[in-house]
């Protein structure tokens, strides 16, 4: 299912999961936000169309960051009168992932409160008085501890396959740089891709900093389509 919504002055094509950058909104990471002004909703094979808005349909989300798009610079001149200017500008944007397509007049479900742990209840004794009567003892012995393993995109997750590498650039979203990295992983060939299980992809979202990007851009249907063009 998707939808059509106008926030900022400009229309976005929107479907459940999907991140969009839009004019700048209040609230901070974590925040629900809702789109009252849909203009379609439905499937590809029967949209519904509204005059202007859909009745009863919002669409919701949450706010993923705040930032600020890339910098444009306005100049301006005036022949013959010694007229220039130059401005920069930078928008401020908001990253949105859209959360639910709802219709009918359905609302938007409240965000569930994460629960605190309660603070504990101060001592009724005197601290200080406490710290005084209290014996000294003497401080532990230190012990050397080994240094943990740093973890990274230079240590490999994966046994890489004998035989060529493929060319990963195939992919769409993965440049010469993201080859190297992908490569230093282990990962070599478009059918190690396809067959990236759950426990797979987190593990290389965890390493690489992908937030998902793996999944967005399915790269898992791209390598096998991929694969199979390289065996024929």
């Amino acid at each position: 299912m998707f939808a059509v919504i106008k926030t900022g002055g400009k229309q976005y094509r929107v479907a459940e999961n999907d991140i969009i950058k839009i004019e700048k909104l209040s609230g901070e990471a974590g925040d629900a936000v809702a789109f009252e002004h849909v203009l379609m909703v439905g499937s590809e094979a029967d949209p519904a169309v509204g005059t202007p808005l859909v009745e009863g349909a919002t669409v919701t989300g949450e706010v993923v960051r705040q930032g600020r798009a890339a910098k444009i610079i306005v100049f301006k001149k005036k022949r013959r009168k010694k007229y220039r200017r130059t401005a920069g500008h930078r928008q401020y944007l908001t990253e949105v992932r859209i959360t639910g397509i709802l219709t009918g007049g359905a609302k938007p479900k409240p965000k569930k409160a994460v629960a605190k742990p309660k603070a504990e209840k101060a001592a009724k004794s005197d601290p200080v008085a406490e710290a005084k009567a209290a014996p000294k003892s003497k401080p532990a012995a230190k012990t050397e501890t080994a240094p943990k393993p740093k973890t990274g995109a230079g240590k490999a997750l994966f046994d890489t396959p004998d035989g060529p590498a493929d060319d990963l650039k195939k992919i769409s979203g993965v440049g010469p740089v993201l080859e190297k990295k992908l490569n230093a992983l282990g990962i070599t060939k478009y059918g190690q891709v396809a067959a990236f299980t759950a426990k797979d992809i987190a593990q290389v979202d965890e390493s690489l900093s992908f937030k998902g990007r793996i999944e967005r851009e399915d790269w898992l249907s791209q390598a096998k389509t991929l694969a199979k063009a390289a065996k024929t």
